[in-house]
């Protein structure tokens, strides 16, 4: 796919990289109905995510951005990944005094 939507895409991956350290890695992730989830991991360690309905898209997309994408979230990338607070109040959620999660949407 070489689409607007793919070129927009390859975009925010770059944009992504640049912002974090110069490069990153990627995973892609199946969402089901949803589409696919492209997660981001900056050679900062931050990570992002980007979704996209279309699998070809996304790999493109980080193609067309330099980016590899790794056939899974293996215990070497997830090892680079950097947290802070916001993520760890988001993980404990309620249980331990974190935010709660919102509501489902109707």
């Amino acid at each position: 796919m070489t689409d607007r939507g793919t070129a927009r895409l390859a975009k925010r991956i770059r944009a992504f990289a640049a912002e974090h350290g110069g490069s990153a890695d990627a995973s892609l992730s199946h969402l089901g109905d949803s589409g696919y989830r492209l997660v981001l991991v900056g050679a900062d360690g931050t990570w992002g995510d980007v979704v996209t309905r279309h699998r070809e898209r996304a790999l493109a997309a980080a193609e067309s951005a330099g980016v590899p994408v790794h056939e899974s979230f293996d215990g070497e990338m997830a090892a680079r990944v950097r947290t802070g607070p916001y993520e760890w109040s988001r993980m404990a959620g309620s249980q331990v005094g974190g935010p709660a999660n919102p509501p489902a949407a109707s």
